[in-house]
């Protein structure tokens, strides 16, 4: 049983063959993909992506504005994303949010001010974060650190982890998952990969971010949610652990930390 737990699959990239791409995952054995939405929170971009979770009964959604795009974050954005929250149980997560410092698409005040303002968000809808964080591991955790520590947070998710093992040792007891993209299988992913085999399997999910990171051995195509089979079974190796042990346990963590019942039967398109 696998989980791709961050997926694009509203995207462009899958218009063409979207239904044949859900259907490999399934026969791969994925049994769940949480697609993340993103891109113009004024735009049908959000709807999208909603749309896509609403079709197939194996996929989920998250909305929650990208830090690429925090400068285009305002009240009827964020009462746009509410809306879609509050009208579909698809909707498991708010995100992904957090701040890249690598791209700065948008200033780094504003990233980490539209950061704060939507944990506190997901805060009032009692929904799980999803964050991501490049170049800014520092400003990262202070941020979770102040708006994370309320009663009732409904923990979150490290989306494909580049941090370090004592922001692990921090982040777990936090209630946050560790996820796994498939750049864990690149060659200069030493780092990545030193902090995951010291983790246990209840700390951890794995995820495509399809249609990047494609992992080893498909590096240079569109990567798409079946190939998070690829990824456990490469760090299944180097974990010294059977890979559908690691494929089970990723899946139930999964699950778990969404209150979601996983699916008997995946249903066939």
């Amino acid at each position: 049983m696998l989980v791709d737990s961050h997926c694009h699959i509203d995207g462009e990239q899958f218009d063409a063959d979207r239904d044949e791409v859900v259907q490999r995952a399934i026969d791969a054995g994925v049994v769940a993909m949480l697609n993340v939405g993103t891109g113009d929170p004024n735009s049908d971009d959000f709807r999208r992506a909603v749309a896509v979770a609403e079709k197939y009964p194996t996929v989920y959604a998250s909305v929650g504005v990208h830090p690429h795009d925090a400068k285009l974050y305002d009240d009827a954005a964020e009462n746009q994303l509410i809306e879609l929250v509050r009208s579909s149980e698809k909707v498991i997560a708010w995100g992904e949010i957090g701040l890249d410092f690598h791209y700065d698409h948008s200033p780094r005040d504003v990233q980490m001010d539209i950061f704060r303002r939507q944990i506190r968000v997901a805060k009032e809808l009692d929904l799980p974060i999803i964050i991501h964080s490049r170049e800014a591991n520092d400003e990262t955790m202070q941020i979770l650190r102040e708006e994370c520590s309320y009663d009732g947070f409904r923990g979150g998710i490290m989306h494909c982890f580049g941090g370090t093992l004592e922001m692990v040792q921090e982040l777990v007891p936090m209630d946050f998952l560790i996820s796994f993209a498939g750049n864990i299988t690149f060659k200069n992913a030493d780092a990545i990969r030193e902090v995951a085999e010291t983790m246990a399997m209840n700390q951890m999910l794995v995820e495509t971010d399809c249609p990047f990171l494609t992992p080893e051995p498909f590096r240079g195509k569109r990567n798409e949610p079946s190939y998070v089979a690829q990824t456990v079974e490469f760090m299944a190796e180097f974990m010294y652990v059977e890979d559908t042990a690691l494929a089970d346990q990723t899946a139930h963590n999964f699950f778990d930390f969404f209150r979601l019942e996983a699916p008997a039967q995946p249903q066939r398109y």
